[in-house]
């Protein structure tokens, strides 16, 4: 790859129940460009409507899992030149990937910067190892932060911790990171690949149903806007499935239940 390649856009591999979307512009950091947005749209789709595919990690390789927006874009914006839906690409494609139906792992091995700082907070579980950190730059560059992100960090972190991260912009380190819950893992370097493959798995031996549900009511929960309704219809759903049949009989003959979500 040469000095002035600035990658390609983000691909998707499928193992088993397991889907990884990977960022491919470690040249340029792994930001995110106007077109890695539609193209990581389209990947969710693809994903979401695979029934075999249980869980999403989103990983990067490089010196960074990623800066961001790309600046450039912004500044069109800025000046005014950006169409609407460019605009609030970055933001509607964030709240695409917390809203995933099935649940989302990032792996995170170095930085992670910008509006990324908000992708990777978006998934369920982020692991990271001691190389990671982490600064929100909007207060830097004069950008007052979207509604959607600045609910995810208060929801998240909680209220004061997010102010310091905005606010301040500073950078934060690994240990601090666990602290206030943005990594919910922090493991070695040599370990970090065994720890998502052992979460992704459990994710993929759990009853699906039950899993997908709970984690749209949390979400739900957290950004205080739970349709009660649909979580209703989420736990009849739940209760009456085949998954939980099987579950119980697991239960009873001391084995292993195998889940096939319905």
């Amino acid at each position: 790859m040469s000095a002035r390649d600035e990658g390609r856009l983000p691909s998707l591999s499928i193992e088993g129940s397991r889907a990884t979307l990977r960022l491919n512009r470690p040249e340029v950091m792994n930001r995110v460009q106007p077109e890695d947005i539609t193209e990581v749209l389209r990947i969710l789709e693809q994903v979401e409507a695979d029934p075999a595919v249980r869980v999403l990690v989103i990983a990067s390789e490089g010196r960074a899992f990623s800066a961001g927006a790309h600046l450039g874009a912004m500044a069109e914006q800025a000046e005014g030149r950006a169409s609407g839906d460019q605009a609030q690409g970055f933001e509607s494609f964030v709240d695409r990937v917390e809203m995933l139906r099935i649940p989302t792992i990032a792996r995170l091995h170095a930085g992670v910067y910008g509006g990324s700082t908000d992708l990777a907070l978006a998934c369920d579980f982020r692991v990271g190892t001691p190389a990671v950190r982490m600064f929100m730059p909007a207060a830097r560059i004069g950008l007052h932060y979207y509604e959607s992100g600045l609910r995810r960090y208060v929801s998240r972190l909680g209220f004061n911790n997010a102010k310091r991260l905005f606010m301040l912009a500073e950078e934060q380190e690994a240990e601090e990171l666990l602290r206030i819950g943005y990594l919910t893992d922090l493991v070695a370097p040599d370990e970090l690949d065994a720890r998502i493959e052992a979460i992704a798995g459990r994710l993929g031996e759990l009853a699906p149903l039950a899993v997908q549900g709970v984690k749209r009511s949390i979400n739900e929960i957290g950004h205080q806007a739970l349709d009660v309704a649909a979580l209703e219809a989420r736990m009849a759903g739940a209760k009456a499935s085949e998954d939980l049949r099987e579950g119980l009989r697991a239960f009873q003959e001391k084995r292993k239940p195998v889940f096939q979500g319905r």
